[in-house]
């Protein structure tokens, strides 16, 4: 095996990890309450309690691409989420990202923006949550500042 065929070895099996560990931390922190969807919902506990949040998922497929509108909203976002040294990365798979945190149905009108809190009490904390903020920590180091994650198919 060559050099660039084991680094691409591994940048798949972390991919995979990656992905594996953010589905894990949002089913927790849906069931833990910790947990706030939607791209407005998002901006407002951003607004009245920065320091709750603790992770951000940004969100967009083809059909949004194009959207000016929801690019400046990530735009806002991915900058607050620098200024506050909160972890933040990007999901090209909005349906299966709804799947994850809707209800039974999946149906949600905005998955664009999840982001994951720290309960007041303090009492939830979250093995996967740490390896993401590893992971992100890891590519920061490596000039990616918004990596992406692809969330395992069903």
């Amino acid at each position: 095996m060559t050099l660039e065929e084991v680094l691409i070895q591994k940048f798949a099996e972390r991919a995979q990890c990656t992905g594996k560990a953010l589905e894990e931390v949002l089913l927790s922190a849906k069931e833990n309450d910790c947990l706030t969807v939607g791209v407005y919902e998002s901006a407002k506990v951003m607004n009245v309690d920065p320091d709750s949040v603790s992770f951000c998922v940004l969100a967009t497929d083809e059909e949004w691409e194009c959207d000016i509108a929801l690019q400046i909203h990530f735009t806002l976002i991915q900058s607050f989420c620098f200024d506050n040294d909160i972890s933040i990365v990007r999901v090209n798979d909005m349906q299966r990202l709804a799947e994850i945190v809707g209800d039974k149905t999946g149906q949600l009108e905005d998955a664009h923006c999840c982001l994951i809190t720290n309960p007041a009490d303090g009492s939830w904390e979250d093995a996967a949550l740490e390896k993401l903020h590893l992971f992100c920590e890891e590519s920061r180091s490596l000039n990616d500042w918004v990596p992406e994650i692809t969330l395992l198919e069903r």
